[in-house]
């Protein structure tokens, strides 16, 4: 290698190292940075080729990136917060308002809360992107490999429809030793909740008078403005199924058309039609099928409250979201009621590391990486989600601090071969004198 060979050699570790300085400076300025990934340089020898074969000339570098390792996990306490544990990135959007199959990049930061609109962006201004739940609760198909079925997700103003009410079942222990007597006592009223077509809650109100025939009750069931029937409801007192219901007799309406009642004595179950709307709703009521203890129950003791199992549900409001392991948001509404929302899906590459980098801890896809897939979380090689939190850059000081004192020997040492390869040419010129 001749003198200048070798300055020249230098001059190029002199660039390659710097140039690793600058990647380590960058991680250490991210150190706090919210799902940023680590890069750092790698040293590669430079060559050329001649009539000789090939002759090394110098270094240069080749960055690298780690995006496949997980940085440690941030506790928020704030429930939209969103942390990736293993493979994938989130699916983010800089401007919702236009087509969302365009501008969508990738990226671990899930430092995601609603914005004023209610939707979900994270401290760079990216929006969350997901597949939304139909009104019948399911997903449907989505295309994963491409981001044509993504929206935003939105947590505001979310209602949810209220569902109609078909069957009650009632429960309870209704005190033997108030039948039978000589004078009949008062009856045990309780009301059962139910909602119509629209959603509206409408009560049903049951009274259950002792007779004065042992284990005997006459149930009437009305509500504010009809009073739909009622019917005779006797128990056995003894045997395998003292306590239970024995048997129903005297089963009488009360109601006037389109109003309705009917009894089935072998079921036990009322079956009510409520004039509330152009088409009556009908409600089945089961007090308890004959020698079963699925229902009502008569023994000595307490009156005790009705307890009510009735399907159906009020219209609702939201009220918090939550997310799952899955990637699901799942609302949670003020009449009880949890829906699913969206499916948050995680990206994944054949090539994490061949991600090309961009603004705001984001990347796009590359000939390196390969194409995305949108996978649900927790599936397959698909990493999950853990919601409260956020993940850290994934850089590590000490190491990078360790690099920078590396790189900066190297750069020293790279300024010693051209200082020297200076005095070599120096003394050089000196042979002429």
């Amino acid at each position: 290698m001749s003198i200048t060979n070798a300055m020249a050699s230098g001059v190029s570790g002199l660039l390659a190292n710097s140039t690793a300085v600058s990647s380590i400076s960058y991680n250490i300025a991210n150190a706090d940075t919210v799902g940023y990934r680590r890069s750092f340089e790698q040293m590669v020898t430079a060559g050329a080729s001649g009539a000789s074969g090939a002759m090394a000339t110098g270094v240069q570098t080749t960055s690298i990136h780690s995006n496949t390792v997980d940085g440690n996990y941030l506790d928020t306490a704030i429930a939209t917060n969103l942390a990736i544990t293993g493979n994938g990135f989130f699916v983010v959007n800089s401007n919702i308002d236009a087509s969302y199959t365009n501008g969508n990049l990738f990226t671990r930061v899930g430092s995601f809360e609603p914005d004023d609109n209610g939707n979900m962006v994270n401290s760079a201004g990216l929006y969350l992107m997901g597949y939304a739940y139909g009104a019948n609760g399911a997903l449907g198909a989505v295309d994963r490999n491409s981001f044509a079925d993504l929206v935003p997700v939105n947590v505001a103003n979310q209602t949810i429809a209220g569902s109609i009410t078909g069957n009650i079942a009632i429960g309870g222990n209704l005190p033997s030793q108030e039948t039978g007597q000589a004078a009949a006592g008062d009856p045990f009223v309780s009301s059962v909740e139910y909602y119509n077509a629209l959603g509206a809650a409408e009560r049903l109100t049951l009274s259950f008078q002792p007779t004065t025939t042992p284990n005997s009750w006459q149930v009437t069931i009305s509500d504010a403005n009809t009073s739909y029937g009622e019917v005779t409801m006797s128990f056995a007192d003894s045997g395998p199924n003292a306590g239970a219901p024995l048997a129903y007799a005297n089963a009488t309406s009360t109601a006037t058309a389109p109003a309705g009642f009917a009894f089935n004595p072998a079921t036990g179950v009322m079956t009510l039609t409520v004039n509330n709307g152009t088409t009556p709703q009908v409600v089945d009521v089961s007090l308890g099928a004959p020698g079963s203890f699925d229902g009502l129950s008569q023994f000595s003791g307490d009156y005790s409250p009705l307890t009510i199992e009735a399907d159906g549900s009020e219209s609702g409001t939201l009220t918090r979201v939550e997310f799952d392991e899955f990637g699901n948001v799942w609302g949670v509404f003020d009449n009880g009621t949890r829906s699913a929302l969206y499916q948050v899906p995680l990206a994944t590459f054949s090539n994490a590391n061949g991600l090309q980098t961009t603004n705001n801890s984001t990347f796009s896809t590359s000939m390196d990486s390969g194409d995305f897939y949108l996978g649900q979380a927790g599936s397959g090689e698909t990493g999950t989600l853990t919601s409260g939190g956020v993940e850290s850059a994934n850089v590590d000081i000490a190491q990078e601090l360790t690099s920078l004192i590396q790189r900066q020997r190297a750069y020293s040492s790279n300024a010693k071969i051209i200082t020297t390869a200076d005095e070599m040419l120096s003394e050089t010129v000196n042979l002429k004198r």
